[in-house]
């Protein structure tokens, strides 16, 4: 029993390991040289395999580099499962982001080498940023779906998960979005609870005395 069922386990960390030099041989490549002067042949030639090997794994070189930031929308759904029932949806999401960004372990973007640098590309590049936009409506389907859940709703028939995932998923990409263009790798924790609080904040409440000052991250709490 235990030889027939360590074979499948063994093909399947081979397949891993194979999909994750692919992935890194990618990164490296397109960080290196740029997304335009990288062929899928140069990526499987730098992982040492063939074509039709990549094509088993990635659609295109965009989704190939852009696998080392695919998990990190699971990571988040991992903590936003793990939230307390009785938080509001927009408050889980919030923290689950937050619980993301304070995983060392995990190592969320401003703590790995080079996301920075990728994200920044993707801004620039309109094929690899609209690759990147297809793994956050992945991501994002999924928060719906586990929000209705925790609500106990039908999403197709009660738009607030719907409309909480988008509103947190628009203030994390906002807040990314400053980070890549602000030149500061190590400050996105800073923009995150900037954009969340400007969320549930100035954007919230009607100000009838002048435009709102600028509020700061100073003392923030998520």
């Amino acid at each position: 029993m235990n030889g027939t069922g360590s074979e499948p386990d063994r093909r399947g960390r081979k397949a891993r390991r194979t999909r994750d030099t692919l992935a890194q041989s990618a990164f490296d490549l397109v960080l290196e040289r740029g997304l335009r002067s990288v062929t899928v042949e140069e990526i499987a030639q730098a992982a040492d395999v063939d074509r039709r090997t990549f094509s088993r794994y990635f659609p295109n070189k965009e989704a190939a580099v852009l696998d080392a930031v695919r998990g990190d929308g699971d990571r988040i759904n991992r903590a936003l499962r793990e939230r307390p029932p009785a938080e509001p949806p927009l408050t889980a999401y919030r923290r689950a982001v937050l619980d993301w960004l304070d995983d060392t372990e995990a190592r969320p973007w401003h703590l790995r080498p080079r996301i920075f640098d990728l994200l920044v590309m993707a801004e620039e590049e309109p094929t690899l940023y609209a690759a990147y936009h297809h793994i956050r409506v992945d991501a994002q389907e999924e928060s719906v779906a586990i929000l209705a859940e925790r609500l106990g709703v039908d999403p197709r028939r009660d738009l607030r998960p719907a409309v909480a995932v988008a509103a947190g998923a628009g203030a994390l990409l906002a807040a990314q979005a400053a980070w890549v263009r602000g030149g500061r790798p190590a400050a996105l924790p800073e923009f995150v609870v900037h954009a969340f609080d400007a969320l549930s904040a100035d954007l919230l409440e009607s100000r009838q005395d002048g435009p709102a000052p600028h509020s700061t991250t100073q003392g923030s709490t998520p």
